[in-house]
């Protein structure tokens, strides 16, 4: 058994130092629910949601169980009004992306804020809005990748500058190795998001995490290519034609490769494009090869489908 750190735990109200990153659409009340029975902390991801469909997760992840929870919201996006109906709702923790906390901070007293930073510098400014627990996310991480660190390397560094402020790690973590290694570079637990999506509580189309499983290293790229919806932002994807096809062309900014093809339709029939933000979810059909597939390096070292408790219960002994 992996031997840890308690200041996270007690803050959070957890038994074991392992979060569940916010995985976009994968991200669901039954997943959320079963790594908080656990002893762990699942996160809802409630950015893109209208304030009617936040309530609605969290109220259900409430009906599976009475452990702490978290909902995440990323400050890059308009996210007044659904922070507004999770407030209301007394959500116990609030973990925000992408932005300064210091715009929700004063909002968020009643509730522990955690924010994930991707430099040293964003882990600073996150301690003095007042944050309760900073992740330091490095480099290998999958999803949108906020610096350029390497978690060897950020982690203590963040660690550092914040104390006492307690600190989760994210990225490259995929099993107790990893989260051993993050303990001993002063982390308090492990924020992992890649791993759990080959949860079965999660919304992951099958054929998305057969590719997760099938994934070496390498095949997780950093790259701008699945800007539809949210430009600008960089982010870690597994290889796929429409990388392989844009990185062919010279990685253009405009005229790529399929712009505008309808690549895939989920089960409300709403079309999905090539390099728009989305992943393959149950219930999609089309060509959900060439929808992005976000995932860490971490990928490279999964090679089961397991429950999310079971995944808990590895991860810490």
């Amino acid at each position: 058994m992996i031997r840890f750190p308690k200041q996270v735990c007690t803050a959070l109200g957890i038994d074991v130092p392992v979060a569940q990153a916010p995985i976009g659409s994968a991200a669901t009340p039954a997943l959320a629910a079963a790594v908080s029975n656990a002893g762990g902390l699942g996160t809802l991801a409630l950015t893109w949601t209208d304030p009617d469909e936040a309530v609605r997760r969290i109220r259900e992840v409430r009906r599976r169980t009475d452990r702490p929870f978290a909902v995440n919201l990323v400050l890059d996006f308009p996210i007044d009004d659904v922070l507004d109906a999770c407030l209301a709702e007394e959500v116990p923790i609030v973990s925000t992306f992408w932005g300064d906390p210091a715009k929700v901070a004063a909002r968020v007293k009643d509730a522990q804020l955690i924010h994930t930073a991707g430099s040293v510098a964003e882990a600073r400014q996150a301690a003095e809005a007042g944050v309760d627990v900073v992740v330091a996310q490095g480099w290998e991480a999958g999803g949108h990748v906020r610096g350029q660190a390497s978690t060897l390397v950020l982690v203590p560094a963040v660690v550092d500058a914040v104390a006492p402020i307690p600190v989760l790690a994210a990225g490259g973590i995929a099993d107790r190795r990893g989260l051993a290694a993050v303990l001993a570079l002063g982390a308090q637990g492990g924020w992992l998001g890649t791993r759990f999506l080959t949860a079965t509580e999660a919304a992951t189309h099958d054929s998305y995490r057969e590719a997760v499983l099938a994934a070496d290293l390498e095949d997780a790229v950093h790259t701008r290519c699945f800007d539809g919806g949210w430009p600008d932002a960089p982010h870690r994807a597994l290889r796929n034609s429409t990388l392989t096809r844009w990185e062919a062309a010279g990685e253009p900014r405009a005229e790529r490769p399929g712009e505008g093809d309808v690549v895939a339709t989920d089960a409300a029939g709403n079309p999905w494009h090539r390099y728009d933000d989305m992943i393959p979810v149950p219930g999609m059909t089309g060509d959900l090869e060439a929808l992005a597939h976000y995932a860490g390096q971490s990928a490279g070292l999964l090679r089961n489908i397991a429950p999310a408790a079971e995944i808990v219960a590895d991860l810490v002994g």
